[in-house]
């Protein structure tokens, strides 16, 4: 890390804390999360570097390089300026239809290349969407630690995910797409990017979904955005990206 000027703490979570740190010889600013070595550095993390590290988009945040201290593994990344979309919805209260297509666009953009690259993130959140500093705000998807690859590892079985956000085949603790997951978690952050709320009345609880599905269903195509995170797992499989992509372009 001596090739790093540590600036400031910029968050913290269960696997340790992130920090604001400047590359000394470019003056570049990165964010370096710091897991302790030791028992926290599991399958989750080494998901997270082998997954994140293969991906290239606008859309993602970029992975630099992982470090090793005395005490920890430290992991280099794009620093985001603008902070989490969560945060910005919370300012603003809910997003027009026009601000909600302008980030579900790049989300969607973000997502479609990860499933090319055959990872499912499954963690989507408006928390793991990060935004840049520009005036037209590029979002950039973070936090692989849930992520799995088709290619190296089997297919998911696991609850794991944000309550919230979790697609109701996730529940039931057999197989399922991952892909198709991440479809249902873009839906829930459609709906509250337009709603400013989220779609289930216990956010804990996702298992209400079906006293909700059709509010959803009438807001969403009242709206004029095709509500494709509420579709069954086929439904959902059968949805081309360049569809989503077309539609909320228009």
């Amino acid at each position: 890390m001596e090739r790093y000027e540590i600036i400031k703490d910029i968050g913290s979570g269960n696997f340790g804390v992130a920090k604001l740190v400047r590359e000394k010889w470019s003056g570049q600013l990165y964010a370096v999360k710091f897991i302790e070595r030791g028992f926290k550095i599991d399958e989750h993390v080494q998901r997270e570097i082998i997954n994140h590290r293969s991906l290239k988009h606008p859309n993602i945040v970029r992975f630099k390089e992982v470090l090793l201290t005395p005490t920890d593994l430290a992991i280099v990344m794009e620093y985001a300026a603008g902070g989490e979309l969560f945060e910005r919805i919370c300012s603003a209260g809910r997003f027009s239809e026009d601000e909600a297509r302008y980030f579900f666009q790049q989300l969607i953009s973000g997502v479609s290349y990860c499933h090319s690259m055959e990872i499912c993130h499954r963690d989507l959140k408006l928390e793991n969407t990060l935004l840049d500093a520009s005036l037209a705000p590029r979002l950039k998807i973070c936090d692989f630690g849930y992520s799995k690859s088709s290619v190296l590892h089997s297919q998911p079985k696991s609850t794991v995910g944000t309550p919230a956000y979790i697609a109701p085949e996730v529940l039931s603790r057999r197989e399922y797409d991952g892909k198709i997951a991440d479809v249902w978690s873009c839906g829930v952050t459609l709906y509250v990017m337009l709603v400013g709320a989220y779609p289930f009345e216990d956010p804990e609880d996702p298992r209400n979904f079906r006293k909700t599905l059709q509010t959803m269903s009438v807001l969403l195509k009242s709206v004029d955005i095709f509500y494709l995170g509420y579709l069954s797992p086929t439904q959902r499989r059968e949805l081309p990206y360049q569809k989503l992509k077309s539609t909320h372009g228009s």
